[in-house]
């Protein structure tokens, strides 16, 4: 079934959300959210690509030319094959360990704590290690101030869910009155210390606003947000 949705939504100054299909993972049915960010050279940057549906690739080329492609975790990668075929001018960064998940896809560069040349200056960006699950990279995007989360802040809409569903989703504290880090994320943690200290980078960031792959954004005081959030950490 082909699903339709809103153009790019604007989110601030040179930023961009497209919300695509849902998957399924595990039995649930998780909303997509990428971002695009246009560089200061006028190239573009898709974060967390979605399917790329012709409506929402118009939409983007009206922008600008994509030029780079990020997965900021690796398990988001289900449509960037999508996006290379598309934009095979593109550059693909790989995000620490999707390397070896998807040896079919050729990636150009890693992301680790330096923002690279491209967005340096748009962008900043620090790795989230030590966690058994993923390796996520968070972004900043500094003219719109705004953090990019993927999989570390999650949140189900309220009555989205029932029965053994909705009892998972509160175990795992993602029917909480605002996004929370996962149960399972939390348990996975293995190296904290280190956790700790590149969250701590996070809060350094002067975030206005938080967008997520799996919650409806935070339009203001997201560093007072995120600093609730990883509390516990």
């Amino acid at each position: 079934m082909t699903a339709s949705f809103p153009s790019l939504r604007p989110f601030g100054t040179d930023i961009w959300l497209a919300d695509g299909i849902e998957v399924d993972v595990a039995g649930f049915r998780y909303p997509t959210r990428a971002v695009v960010v246009r560089l200061s050279g006028g190239d573009l940057l898709i974060w967390s690509p979605v399917a790329l549906t012709a409506a929402l690739r118009a939409d983007v080329d009206a922008l600008g030319v994509v030029r780079h492609l990020v997965a900021p975790n690796s398990l988001h990668h289900l449509f960037v094959s999508q996006w290379r075929d598309a934009y095979p001018m593109a550059k693909l960064h790989a995000p620490p360990g999707l390397r070896k998940k998807r040896p079919d896809l050729a990636f150009d560069r890693d992301l680790d704590d330096t923002a690279t040349a491209p967005w340096a200056g748009d962008l900043d960006q620090v790795v989230i290690p030590g966690n058994l699950i993923t390796t996520e990279v968070v972004f900043f995007h500094i003219a719109s101030r705004t953090l990019l989360f993927a999989d570390l802040l999650q949140q189900f809409a309220p009555g989205s869910l029932s029965g053994w569903r909705a009892l998972v989703a509160r175990l795992d504290l993602m029917l909480e009155a605002e996004p929370q880090v996962p149960r399972k994320f939390r348990i996975a943690f293995i190296d904290r210390a280190r956790a700790r200290a590149a969250i701590q980078q996070v809060l350094a960031w002067p975030a206005e606003q938080v967008v997520m792959a799996h919650a409806s954004p935070v339009r203001t005081d997201g560093q007072a947000f995120v600093k609730r959030a990883f509390g516990w950490l």
